[in-house]
């Protein structure tokens, strides 16, 4: 089977508390009047695409705790392929504590030390798809060597800008953008790779270095450079309950319209109605957007 999207990257489990009464601080104890525990990481975006039809198998890796089979059995319910999955008889927790408000949230995280399973690199460069999509910012001979096979194979390769540190100072960071064929980080993500509070100069300076540049900016919406011409797509309006996840939705909405071959404009629509959308559930996975969903508020929000 050829997939539509092979997603590579590492479950989360999600501990998401909103309402709270006041900011956590040091010293002091704060309550939240709600709480969830969903599936999350790279899982946000691979349930977001399969929720829109699009054939996409899952390149992660799980081990024998108690986090890695509750997220195994949400994958299992939501009907994800488990062809990619690597098991392992250990313990691999990928754990994130959200603090959410309405207009953002503050992680903590937790990850064991990496497994790295020589049956799973084997089955990502073996698997067959349109596009790789990697949920974070990578570097390393690894990736480059990765990236090299995909394009020989003649794979579009999409990388989140998913990070919390580094800059287009480290070649590391500059050699893997200028492998990728279309990045997606939020606007925080790229006010710090670059070094510049303005958008548009984070656009045209990691717009010359990669194809295709998308940045995220929550309600504000999404910009885009590609060929030096900069495209703006307003957000939605969306009553919020928890911006967890958000962007890795947008992502799967941008996938979704890319593989239909549709304008750039339009996929930036998608991605802002997916990711938009999402933030009614908890978490990236709690609220399911389907492709009607977005045609209504296409109608509402786009006019026509």
């Amino acid at each position: 089977m050829v997939y539509d999207v092979l997603a590579l990257g590492d479950y989360f489990l999600d501990l998401i508390f909103t309402d709270l009464e006041r900011e956590p601080a040091l010293g002091k104890e704060v309550y939240s009047k709600r709480f969830s525990m969903l599936p999350g990481g790279t899982y946000n975006t691979v349930a977001a695409l399969h929720r829109l039809g699009v054939n996409v198998a899952w390149a992660a890796n799980f081990g024998n705790d108690e986090f890695s089979q509750f997220v195994l059995k949400a994958a299992s319910d939501e009907g994800l392929t488990p062809v990619c999955f690597s098991h392992k008889d250990k313990p691999y927790r990928n754990i994130t504590v959200a603090a959410s408000y309405q207009t953002d949230r503050a992680f903590i995280s937790y990850s064991d030390p990496q497994i790295i399973n020589p049956v799973y690199l084997r089955r990502i460069f073996t698997t067959p798809c349109r596009i790789l999509f990697i949920s974070g910012l990578y570097t390393g001979q690894i990736f480059t060597l990765g990236a090299s096979l995909l394009r020989s194979r003649k794979m579009l390769l999409v990388m989140d800008g998913n990070s919390s540190a580094g800059t287009l100072a480290d070649r590391k960071i500059v050699r893997s953008l200028k492998s990728v064929d279309i990045f997606m980080p939020n606007a925080r993500e790229a006010r710090r790779l670059v070094g510049s509070d303005k958008l548009e100069d984070c656009l045209k300076e990691l717009g010359s270095l990669i194809h295709l540049v998308v940045i995220k900016d929550g309600r504000n919406g999404a910009y885009a450079i590609q060929n030096g011409q900069i495209t703006h797509v307003p957000g939605i309006p969306v009553k919020c309950l928890d911006t967890t996840g958000a962007g890795d939705c947008f992502d799967a909405g941008f996938l979704k319209a890319y593989l239909d071959n549709n304008d750039l404009e339009t996929c930036l629509k998608w991605g802002n109605i997916v990711g938009g959308l999402s933030t009614r559930g908890f978490g990236g996975s709690g609220f399911a957007v389907r492709v009607e969903d977005v045609k209504i508020i296409w109608k509402k929000c786009y006019k026509g």
